[in-house]
């Protein structure tokens, strides 16, 4: 917990103040801690689910060697911004870890509907077989179902990608498209991410499965997205500042889009998706015709 006064509420009260209010946390068996290298050093299994623009700051001042002979399971769906990395890079080069020792988890999976209990399923992505499969049995229960796959830097790279096009089907909701164009908006995100992800790490991927393709159905559609939310905002009408302190919340496709855009500039794929959602967000063009002009682009 970033707050003394969070945890002493907790503590006090059962519940977050913050987020998931209604959800009651068991204190029997949740520790609650302040200080973030102790939280690392006393387990063996570290859940890393921080917005991607703040996962360096707040790992900064961690001795480098802190996560050695650790699990580190990454729920964060974004690039850190200074060095265009998804999770997994980050930590091999900049914490040293080897790639056996990180997991990625993926949706379709939003916290609302897991704090609800209803049923859920995951994928764990790792390099390795046995760390996927030991992380998917812990996460394993009556209402989340896991599977397993080897793809995580495809896994990564899908799960910062879904959070723009939810911006974009949120953008489009707020001008006043229907379902019909949304369904073909989410046809070609869907086509968009395996175009940018094979020209990122290709390999072998089936792009329908639950991580890819369901992962952004959720997030396209959902009441609980907050991406969609923010590109709903932008449709209306409101600025990017706005829309962000209406929120109150990080909406990540705004700092994926910024990121992605400018990896695919290296690696040039065909993410017109992406190019008019940045033109939107980061060099203020009218949503409208911004929009209008990609509807002839998805043909």
């Amino acid at each position: 917990m970033r707050s003394d006064a969070d945890v002493e509420f907790i503590q006090q009260y059962g519940h977050n103040p913050r987020y998931l209010s209604d959800v009651m946390i068991d204190l029997k068996t949740v520790q609650l801690c302040t200080d973030i290298n102790a939280c690392i050093q006393n387990n063996d299994i570290i859940l890393l689910a921080v917005p991607s623009a703040f996962v360096h700051d707040t790992l900064k001042d961690l001795p480098k060697d802190c996560f050695k002979n650790k699990t580190l399971i990454s729920a964060v769906k974004g690039v850190i911004p200074a060095t265009h990395q998804i999770m997994s890079h980050y930590f091999e080069s900049e914490w040293q870890m080897d790639a056996k020792q990180i997991a990625a988890v993926s949706g379709p999976c939003h916290a609302e509907e897991v704090a609800m209990e209803k049923l859920s399923y995951l994928t764990i992505a790792s390099t390795d077989q046995s760390t996927a499969d030991n992380i998917a049995q812990l996460f394993d229960c009556h209402y989340i179902l896991t599977k397993t796959t080897n793809d995580i830097y495809g896994i990564e790279y899908a799960a910062v990608l879904k959070n723009v096009y939810a911006i974009a089907c949120g953008i489009c909701h707020g001008l006043g498209y229907g379902d019909n164009f949304q369904s073909v908006l989410v046809s070609a995100a869907s086509r968009e991410t395996e175009r940018f992800i094979d020209a990122s790490h290709e390999i072998h991927r089936d792009v329908k499965e639950n991580a890819y393709l369901g992962d952004l159905l959720v997030t396209a559609y959902s009441q609980f997205s907050r991406n969609r939310t923010f590109g709903n905002m932008l449709g209306k009408g409101y600025t990017v500042k706005s829309a962000q302190m209406e929120m109150n919340m990080v909406a990540e496709g705004y700092y994926a889009t910024k990121t992605m855009k400018e990896i695919n500039d290296s690696i040039q794929a065909y993410t017109p998706i992406l190019n008019a959602v940045y033109s939107i967000i980061y060099e203020k063009a009218n949503a409208k015709n911004t929009m209008a002009k990609l509807t002839q682009e998805l043909i």
